[in-house]
């Protein structure tokens, strides 16, 4: 991790085999060997009977069966040494990191996209064998025709920071577990360099024994998975307002009592409003509000603003799978979807490109480039590679995004969406997202829902951008119930651990310092 401590590690293993055409008793050493390995009898029988003159028998075997197989002392039966990936921390950021199968090879997260990096280059090694068998004469070859190098494979400094993982992945999965839902993701972020300090995922797996568990666990859905993000979404609706020069944080809608019909659909807000600032739409997450923000604007500076967001698009995070979500132009946009897409239903994103186009919002504008590695070094520990903070685009003016902010701290305050996300003694900027899934018919499901919280702190400078997604929570959905207290927990011990100090209070600065005065 960005603290070097290990997360994946190669360890000395020792794999067997066997020349067939040198053993002595086929059937015999097959039925010995399936008993010490638990191997099926048979299928160990036939490899042995093969015509092959190498076969393997057991790869990574444990140093126990080692042991009671060197005692059989067998001919045509070979100890191998090898390598095995070995993961110490068990489950923790299991879908970040990956694993590999037992030739080594990566075959997920970051283990298969720096595979050619972790593993090295690929070198041969040619032995001339006499008549019977035996080696005489051996000439090492490197892949290509390239030089033979001692030792090529490199190491990977991941940005993640091992406690902070830790953290996401508990309160992660307390919410996953309190609101008996499907599946969750978390993700933290430094918003001002875009490294990413964890990606949680819920349920877990442990990439030691990755065959033990479902394959739909080992996917980092934080990066894979599109879904329909809902109200968070209003946040950058209401960026777009202000960036179209049309609006202000003042400037009132009329939210038409909780419902306005569009044609044939009807839209509805969870409590009947009258007239409302934009500022009090998105902290009472009014989507006819929103509705008519975009109504009075209209629509091509919604998607300016989304796409300069980095929606739409892979944001190019070194992990593999990734989804660039749907965003259609604005030239198919219904007056209806027009209306959806700005309360964050009728499009798709990633949890990825949310929490990436909140840190612009964060750090004042700019979309950083989002990034899991920080360094690569040689075998020896060298840096020969270090991933420097890179901004995308200016994604909104500084003055929106100081807009934005402050409008999303009053989503944390009496009345509005957010209020179990508040901190004590920290600030925070956030939105609640609840959206309806769409079913396999291709509707919207009546009780299926995903619930985020979307947001970060201090609020006037802040360090860490986070959101938290749950998918599918039972009995409660909305996100300010479901998925705003793991927020809160998150932030809570991220700004602990990085020791950021709280803000006093002012009112209990002056008594201390009075008391100060008086001795």
């Amino acid at each position: 991790d960005r603290n070097h401590h290990e997360m994946a590690v190669s360890i000395g293993t020792t794999s067997l085999a066997a020349y067939p055409s040198r053993l002595e008793n086929k059937r015999s050493t097959a039925r010995k060997l399936a008993k010490i390995l638990d191997l099926n009898p048979r299928k160990l029988s036939r490899k042995l009977n093969s015509q092959r003159t190498f076969v393997w028998i057991k790869r990574h075997a444990s140093p126990k069966e080692l042991s009671e197989v060197k005692n059989l002392n067998l001919n045509g039966i070979d100890f191998i040494p090898s390598y095995s990936r070995f993961y110490p921390n068990k489950t923790l950021a299991a879908q970040v990191l990956g694993f590999t199968g037992t030739d080594g090879h990566g075959l997920e997260g970051v283990e298969y996209y720096y595979d050619k990096k972790l593993r090295g280059q690929d070198n041969s090694l040619v032995i001339l064998k006499d008549a019977l068998g035996r080696g005489f004469a051996k000439e090492a070859k490197a892949a290509k025709n390239s030089p033979v190098a001692v030792d090529q494979a490199q190491n990977i400094v991941l940005t993640i920071d091992r406690t902070i993982q830790f953290i996401a992945e508990n309160a992660l999965n307390e919410a996953v577990e309190k609101f008996s839902a499907e599946s969750g993701m978390a993700i933290v972020m430094d918003p001002q360099t875009g490294a990413l300090l964890a990606m949680a995922n819920a349920p877990l797996f442990n990439p030691n024994t990755f065959g033990r568990f479902p394959r739909e666990s080992w996917r980092n859905r934080a990066i894979t998975d599109p879904f329909e993000p809902g109200s968070t979404m209003k946040i950058f609706t209401a960026a777009a307002a202000l960036e179209s020069g049309t609006c202000t944080p003042s400037t009132i809608f009329f939210c038409e009592n909780g419902v306005y019909r569009i044609g044939r659909n009807v839209i509805h807000d969870t409590h009947p409003r009258g007239w409302l600032s934009l500022q009090q739409i998105v902290k009472f997450s009014s989507n006819i509000g929103v509705v008519k923000i975009i109504e009075s604007i209209g629509p091509d500076p919604l998607y300016h603003t989304l796409t300069n967001l980095g929606f739409g698009e892979k944001t190019r995070l070194d992990c593999p799978g990734e989804t660039s979500g749907v965003l259609m132009p604005p030239k198919r946009w219904t007056r209806v979807d027009t209306g959806a897409i700005s309360f964050g239903q009728g499009m798709s994103v990633s949890a990825l490109q949310l929490v990436t186009a909140a840190s612009a919002i964060a750090n004042g504008g700019n979309l950083m480039q989002p990034h899991i590695v920080a360094a690569v070094s040689d075998h020896n520990g060298r840096i020969i590679e270090r991933t420097e903070p890179r901004v995308v685009r200016a994604a909104v003016s500084a003055k929106t995004a100081g807009i934005v902010k402050r409008i999303m701290k009053t989503v944390i305050t009496e009345g509005g969406t957010g209020v179990n996300a508040a901190l004590d003694g920290y600030s925070v900027s956030g939105k609640t997202g609840t959206a309806q899934k769409i079913d396999s018919s291709g509707k919207y499901a009546r009780h299926k829902y995903v619930s985020s919280f979307l947001g970060f702190a201090p609020a006037d400078e802040p360090r860490v951008v986070i959101l938290v997604v749950v998918d599918e929570p039972e009995g409660e959905h909305y996100g300010g119930i479901v998925a705003a207290p793991a927020f809160k927990k998150i932030a809570h011990e991220t700004l602990n651990y990085l020791n950021i100090p709280p803000m006093l209070e002012k009112d209990k600065l002056r008594v201390s310092i009075a008391t100060e005065d008086k001795g």
